[in-house]
């Protein structure tokens, strides 16, 4: 049995900076008894993963730091099913694209591959037995709980197809078939995860925990979204596009609703500064392996003469100028921001040396591996691409046979038919040979 204080601390900073959680009880007796609770992260690969993932992938760190197992789902089943996002020819590729792109992220932020399963939906989705339990599921979801649970997560559209009301069962059956006693997302999924807690006891299935993150909103103060390239910034995004899109983001003086610069500070760069501090000082717990191999600057976003304390630092640039600010949490930052002590300008400056800090290595690792190159070509194929266009098939000329054509000469047999036949004899009888 583990002592309450190791409960308690490896509860905390299981659920530290989550916006949500539902079954926390159940993570504390899983760690009171001393095993390590296990956990899954799903993402189907359909558009290209932009920065907001990093959300998600930095709170892993706490996960593994806490001795959590934590299984990375590339759903490709979902991806399909997601009103045809990524039709099946270029699922395989995209889900190749996904794991280059995850395990280079992971490896950037210094969290350990190594500790972390990676898990093909298809591999266990396709099964006799799991393929039985979506039909019982099927016989006692209501259509209104299914359309329901999918309703933040599946594409809404005029005409919706099955698939959108069979993907809230599908990611409910998961936790079962991963063995998990945790499900990891972000706060638009939680109608599927209440669908999850309902339904899998119906099936004799337990009911699992689910913990939440934040969202984070679009550059341009929406939501950050695949399909809008102005709401977000690839992860192989080169700088002067980077900087291109902070430039358009919304960011008004003093404005810090829907500002998309300020929420990604609170919900990844702080988090990301405080995690690579933590590590200088050790504080990584059970995860001795932290930081081992990491790719890039592992630098905290702050200045080298900053206080102690200090998570994230602005420098004032341009002609007014200034001392940096130093911060030692989020709120400060907002505080200061509005009350307008903090330009807009100084903030995207800040927040793009950030950025191209985290994304230098992923470019990097791109740009060394041409298997990674060729998977990304085939999983996002140029639409403007021209094709080739297909040759004419040349005619080849081939004689006719003898005696055929526009210019056969008549054979020895039509001439002779062609000419009168011969007089009947006078002595000819009937039925004799020659009888017309």
């Amino acid at each position: 049995m583990a002592s309450t204080l190791d409960v308690e601390a490896k509860y905390d900073l299981i659920t530290r900076r989550l916006q949500e959680v539902l079954g926390g009880d159940s993570i504390k007796a899983i760690l009171a008894e001393g095993r390590p609770p296990k956990a899954y992260w799903g993402t189907a690969p359909t558009g290209r993963p932009h920065i907001g993932y990093f959300v998600a992938l930095t709170k892993i760190a706490d996960f593994l730091r806490a001795g959590v197992e934590v299984k990375i789902l590339l759903a490709d089943v979902h991806a399909f099913l997601d009103n045809l996002k990524a039709p099946l020819e270029l699922v395989a590729h995209r889900t190749k694209y996904y794991e280059f792109i995850l395990r280079t992220v992971f490896t950037s932020l210094g969290i350990p591959t190594s500790k972390l399963i990676f898990v093909q939906g298809s591999d266990y989705q396709l099964t006799r037995e799991y393929n039985l339990d979506n039909y019982r599921l099927c016989a006692t979801v209501t259509e209104h709980d299914a359309k329901k649970a999918g309703a933040e997560v599946v594409k809404q559209v005029e005409s919706p197809l099955i698939s959108g009301l069979l993907y809230p069962g599908l990611q409910a059956l998961d936790e079962q078939y991963l063995g998990v006693d945790f499900q990891f997302g972000g706060v638009d999924q939680r109608k599927i995860f209440t669908f999850a807690e309902l339904y899998l006891p119906r099936l004799g299935y337990a009911k699992r925990a689910h913990l939440m993150n934040p969202m984070v909103p679009g550059l341009m103060g929406g939501k950050m979204s695949s399909s809008d390239p102005d709401s977000k910034i690839d992860f192989l995004d080169p700088p002067e596009a980077v900087k291109r899109k902070i430039k358009k983001a919304f960011c008004e003086e003093g404005n810090i609703t829907e500002n998309g610069l300020l929420a990604f500070t609170k919900a990844v760069l702080i988090p990301i500064s405080q995690l690579r501090i933590e590590r200088r000082r050790g504080e990584t717990g059970v995860d001795s392996e932290e930081g081992q191999g990491a790719i890039g600057d592992q630098s905290p976003f702050v200045d080298d003469d900053a206080p102690e304390g200090t998570v994230f630092t602005i420098r004032r640039e341009g002609k007014f100028g200034g001392p940096p600010s130093h911060y030692k949490d989020y709120q400060e930052l907002e505080d200061d921001f509005s009350a307008k002590k903090i330009h807009p300008g100084d903030l995207k400056t800040a927040v793009n040396k950030a950025i191209d800090s985290l994304l230098a290595p992923i470019r990097t690792a791109f740009a060394e591996s041409p298997e990674w190159q060729k998977i990304e070509k085939l999983a996002y194929p140029d639409p403007n691409a021209k094709t080739e266009p297909k040759k004419k098939k040349e005619k080849v000329y081939h004689p006719p046979p003898p005696g055929k054509g526009k210019n056969a000469q008549v054979t020895t047999a039509s001439a002779e038919s062609s000419e009168p036949p011969p007089p009947i004899s006078e002595n000819a009888q009937p039925g004799a040979a020659g009888e017309l």
